[in-house]
């Protein structure tokens, strides 16, 4: 798993020093509003990463095509953004396959070099055991997606929103000639640790903090009625 990580460093080391900077800063200031605040515009959220989907598929699965990308981006962010309950169940659930299935596939990976053969060598020598544990975190994020809606979707914005800051700092590390990933290779637990110690930070704050949509609903009745009231007063004053 090291060299693979020594060999992405140095393949990333290469790249222009303003993509590097540009994408690392954009990552983390992103990844901070989600991480923070996504909740409160989980729509705009869940449209954006609808389009990153339907982009990533349209470029790697269909092909590496300008045109199928953006319309598929395009498309995807529609779907997403008319089924939001579902697009975030569904992400949580990604989510939680991928964390649990890098946690549980780290003994396999050893000496893989690179990472196609890091997957394939991992499920192929994983225990059955170990699919039944990453099934069970899929199971409950489903049914808690279901029936606790607004706190998982914090969690899919405070997820998210970690992802995309750890992301940035390991490029603009990258740019100083630092070596993060090898570094986060050598330390996963800590790592781990840190990484559900922003999402659980992230979820609790922004529940606390951010408006649910029948507070936002009530909120605007209440606009609406001032507006009505002083609409009457300025009606009966003329």
């Amino acid at each position: 798993m090291l060299e693979i990580a020594q060999n992405f460093e140095q393949t990333a080391a290469k790249l222009n020093t303003v993509v590097l900077i540009s994408l690392g800063l954009t990552c983390t200031t992103v990844g901070l509003f989600v991480w923070l605040g996504g909740l409160g515009f989980k729509k705009l959220l869940v449209a954006v990463a609808g389009a990153v989907s339907g982009c990533i598929c349209g470029f790697f699965i269909i092909g590496r095509n300008i045109i199928s990308a953006v319309t598929l981006a395009a498309l995807a962010a529609l779907i997403a953004a008319a089924l939001e309950r579902v697009f975030i169940i569904i992400l949580v659930a990604l989510l939680a396959a991928v964390f649990s299935f890098t946690f549980l596939a780290k003994p396999y990976i050893e000496n893989a070099t690179d990472f196609s053969t890091v997957i394939k060598q991992a499920c192929l020598q994983m225990p059955a055991y170990s699919w039944v544990i990453i099934a069970v975190p899929i199971v409950i994020l489903i049914v808690a997606g279901i029936h606790l809606w607004r706190l998982t979707s914090a969690l899919c914005c405070a997820a998210l929103g970690t992802m995309l800051i750890f992301t940035g700092m390991i490029l603009l590390l990258l740019y100083k000639g630092a070596m993060p990933i090898s570094w986060v290779s050598r330390r996963t637990s800590f790592t781990a640790a840190v990484f559900v110690a922003m999402i659980a930070f992230g979820t609790i704050e922004q529940l606390l903090l951010c408006p649910s949509d029948k507070e936002k609903s009530i909120g605007k009745k209440d606009v609406n009625k001032i507006e009505s009231e002083e609409k009457t007063l300025n009606w009966r004053s003329k």
